[in-house]
């Protein structure tokens, strides 16, 4: 994880997660081995008790933007809900990774009473404006996220949803790849990912999701068509140049 900014960010007030357990989130997905009398799947003790609920890290970045306004880049890589097996290891982890900002976030203070960051103070957001940002690896449709997970955020009234990210090269590529694409429920034009037409398909992965405080200028997905110049050498088709998944974009008005 990286985060580059033009304007100055507040240093002193960045906060991290990396290092919060998983098991001290209250009523956690914690998975359950079910070839075992659905026993912990984590062995309670030393493993359970150092297991991490970040994959990366969770950050909370405050950015200075001018006229004493600061946004808070709210930045995670949750893990793919996906490569475990009947327990849902990861699909859980994925859930609780995304439902960390949902708590985050939230106006009721005994909702992040639980949180603590790497430096040991406790309690959720400090401030009006954020946006939460990453592959979060969770579609609010389709694919293999546990619960919808994502849709924590995306039908959460704190967060400016009004405005889903979009382009035509997500259409276009649908129709090529066709798979399990055919079958899902999303408008193919919010994908930001382009995976395997025989598992998951594409799935909208990658979230810039503004607080609600916040007016929507414009928005996009960088998924040109196939015809444009740049998609060969940026984008093109499996194996892909640079990434499988593609970049989000929101302009807001601040």
């Amino acid at each position: 994880m990286a985060l580059y900014s033009m304007y100055p960010i507040e240093e002193k007030y960045v906060r991290t997660f990396q290092l919060f357990k998983w098991k001290d989130m209250p009523c956690a997905f914690l998975p359950l081995d079910h070839n075992n009398n659905n026993e912990s799947w984590y062995t309670p003790g030393p493993e359970l008790d150092s297991f991490r609920l970040s994959s990366k890290s969770h950050w909370d970045i405050p950015v200075h933007v001018g006229g004493g306004k600061i946004i808070h880049a709210l930045a995670s890589h949750p893990t793919p809900p996906v490569f475990d097996g009947p327990e849902d290891r990861n699909g859980k982890r994925n859930h609780d990774e995304i439902r960390f900002w949902a708590d985050y976030i939230s106006e009721n203070h005994e909702d992040s009473s639980y949180i603590y960051d790497d430096r040991g103070h406790y309690g959720g957001l400090h401030g009006k404006y954020f946006v939460v940002m990453g592959d979060l690896n969770a579609d609010p449709f389709d694919g293999d996220s546990f619960n919808y997970a994502v849709r924590q955020l995306t039908n959460n009234e704190l967060i400016n949803n009004s405005v889903i990210p979009s382009s035509a090269g997500a259409i276009e590529i649908n129709e090529l790849d066709g798979g399990v694409n055919l079958d899902h429920c999303s408008n193919p034009m919010y994908d930001t990912a382009d995976f395997s037409d025989t598992s998951s398909g594409n799935l909208r992965a990658d979230y810039v999701l503004p607080s609600a405080t916040f007016d929507i200028a414009d928005s996009g997905v960088y998924w040109p068509p196939t015809s444009d110049r740049l998609f060969d050498p940026l984008i093109g088709r499996f194996p892909f140049p640079s990434s499988d998944h593609r970049l989000v974009w929101v302009d807001l008005y601040v």
